[in-house]
Formats: C-alpha cells, structure tokens, sequence
C-alpha cells in the first residue's frame, strides 16, 4: 500500500470518530511510527509501505479511534531532548514538566543530589541526569510498574549518564529518609477526586489515577512532599513542585508556613498561569 492511501484511511477513520484535526492527527501518527518529522508523511506520500510497517500503523490508528491518547497509541513521547518510552501505567509527559526540569536546572547549582518524587516515566529524572551536573539522580515512585517504565527509559540518555540514576520504590520522599538532597523536585498528583468529571476524556479515561488523584482537595501529596523535603534538603537546597493553579496558594501557605523554608514563591507557565511552587531550604 502506498502511504497517500494508507494517509487517507486514517484520516477518514480518525474524523469519523470526531477526533479534530483529524488530518494533522494522522500524519503526527504515522510519522511517530516510523521515527520521522512530523512533515515527511506529507512530503513522501509515494512510498509504498511493507506489510509489518502498514499493520503497525493501523493498529495505532485503531488505538487512537478507540479514544487512546496518540503517546499511549505509539508507546513513545517527547520529552525535552529525549523519546521515552510510555503506557498506561505513567502519565503522558507535560510541556508545563519541561519547564519545571528547566527552573531546577536554572536554580539548583551543581554537584550533590537530585530527587525526583514520583517519577513516572522517569522523565524528569532522566532530563536532569542529561542535562544537569549533580552527582547523583534519585528517582522515586510508589508503583512498581511505573518503575519499570521509568528503567525501560536509561537507553534514552548517554551511556556514561546512565549511572547517575537510581530508581527506588516507595512514597513521596520514604525511600530516600536520612540522606541529603541539593534538590528536591516533583511533579506530583495534585487533581481532586471530585474534579475527575472536569478532566478531557484522554486523561481521565486513560492515565492512571494514583499519578493524577491526590486526598485533600488535590494537596496530600503536595503536603507530604514540603513536609518531608525539608528535613531531607541540605542548606540552600531547592524544593521545586508542579502545582495546579487552583492550588497555588494552598500550596505556597504549606511552604511558607514551615519555618524550616525560605524564598517560597509560585512560578508561572508559559501561559501566565501559576504552576511552580518553588522554596529553599533555610540553614540548619
């Protein structure tokens, strides 16, 4: 089958199932499939297809029919310079993660640890492994089968950074008690249970709740995570957590209200809205 046909199919398929814009959508598919910019399904529309390339992009294609998120759909995302590996099991990679990896790496220094609560696809730990110069990278998660997904992503950093990482079950920040971070950084569940019915239907049909659903109105694990990380921080150590705008101030009153923080302050996203809290850790 030549890829124009193949192209077409797809398309149709997609927009009969209401997915907008469904041309955009297939061609970012079918790219994702063969590992290729998102123009060159345009741009090669001649190339005939073999059979096993052909099969496994209609089977993504059925996927994405079915309602399936397009990373889930191909099993990869983007994630600053990296392609990682995703599924059910770990959250789809953020634009707004990005940015966070971006203020650790701009604030935190250099040398020391790094702890990346909640791990998921490993995707924060691996970026600040690549791209950061601390000595150390701790990734923690309560799900063992994030764990694995998390593991499954070392290939997508340099070899000789791949030894930074040390990935440990557990919650929030139990599997590193009585070590020293330089910092502490998380992306944590912070959505309430009673706010699932608000969520696109791609995230609450298909992400796993235990990495979208937090107790408290969406703040126990942003709670835990201040609570623990500043006995846990060295001096001068930065805490640096994703946070929902709805939860800015709840989140900034954790920080400022123990005594043990200073330089506690909501960072924004690129669209104005607050999605940072980030805070230091006063001298011991």
């Amino acid at each position: 089958m030549f890829l124009s046909q193949l192209f077409d199919e797809l398309a149709a398929d997609l927009a009969g199932n209401g997915v907008p814009p469904a041309r955009a959508d297939a061609r970012d598919l079918i790219a994702a499939i063969l590992d290729k910019p998102k123009f060159w399904p345009t741009a090669n529309q001649s190339l005939e297809l073999d059979r096993a390339t052909e099969e496994a992009i209609r089977k993504a294609g059925a996927r994405m029919v079915q309602g399936m998120p397009m990373q889930y759909a191909v099993g990869r995302a983007a994630f600053r310079h990296l392609e990682l590996n995703v599924d059910q099991r770990v959250l789809i990679p953020r634009p707004e993660t990005e940015m966070l990896v971006e203020l650790v790496l701009g604030l935190a220094g250099q040398g020391g640890t790094a702890v990346d609560v909640g791990t998921g696809s490993g995707a924060i730990a691996l970026a600040l492994a690549a791209e950061g110069r601390f000595d150390k990278v701790i990734a923690t998660d309560i799900s063992e089968d994030a764990l694995e997904v998390a593991r499954s992503n070392l290939g997508a950093i340099p070899p000789e950074k791949r030894t930074l990482l040390d990935f440990r079950l557990g919650n929030l920040l139990e599997p590193v008690a009585g070590e020293l971070a330089r910092a502490i950084v998380s992306n944590p569940p912070y959505i309430s249970p009673a706010e699932r019915g608000d969520l696109p239907a791609g995230v609450r049909d298909w992400e796993p709740p235990l990495a979208l659903f937090s107790a408290e109105d969406g703040m126990a694990a942003i709670r835990g995570i201040v609570r623990e990380a500043a006995a846990l921080l060295e001096p001068g150590g930065l805490l640096a957590v994703e946070i929902d705008a709805r939860r800015a101030g709840h989140a900034r009153e954790c920080a400022e209200t123990d005594s043990r923080f200073r330089d506690v302050e909501i960072r924004t996203d690129l669209t104005g809205r607050e999605r940072f809290l980030v805070a230091r850790r006063k001298e011991r």
